[in-house]
């Protein structure tokens, strides 16, 4: 497992940029965190990456937000208010976390039994004055993305700005 320390709210949307360059615009990512832990700012990275500018949600309601952008289509989930995990299916999620695409899932243990392993889990947790995240890969996409996103915070952040640890 792999953690990064992002001390403020700027780092975890340059953090989210990192990321989505990272994917490669094709991914499966859960974000598991508190209420205000940050998913949604680390979305709002993501989508910076592949030029969204505009306003980012949490779908909480919604379930699912699209995001039709020019070099990938993005998918970012909120199952928070999820009743069941077959509702899932009913929704015609299977064809939207399929491959050639982003999914990014906050809660989803909330989809426990139906949803597949992802490439990369993420988990944040709140600490003063930051955010720790840790990662860990499941696929061998998951891996590279990994691989590549370190390489990408050294860049954005250099040796000063982030803290790697391990847990």
């Amino acid at each position: 497992m792999e953690d990064v320390i992002l001390p403020d709210e700027n780092a975890q949307v340059r953090f989210g940029e990192a990321l989505g360059e990272a994917l490669q615009g094709q991914g499966l990512v859960y974000l598991e965190g508190d209420l205000g832990a940050g998913k949604t700012t680390l979305t709002r990275g993501v989508l910076r990456a592949y030029g969204h500018t505009g306003a980012v949600k949490s779908p909480t309601y919604t379930l699912v937000e699209p995001y039709q952008l020019a070099r990938v289509t993005l998918y970012h989930f909120d199952l928070y208010r999820l009743g069941d995990p077959e509702e899932l299916e009913f929704m015609g999620a299977r064809d939207l976390l399929g491959e050639g695409n982003v999914s990014l899932v906050e809660w989803p243990g909330r989809g426990e039994g139906w949803l597949p392993l992802p490439d990369l889990w993420l988990h944040l947790g709140v600490m003063a004055p930051g955010r720790r995240v840790s990662m860990v890969a499941y696929s061998e996409h998951g891996k590279l993305t990994l691989q590549q996103l370190t390489e990408n915070l050294a860049y954005v952040y250099g040796p000063t700005k982030v803290s790697h640890g391990t847990s």
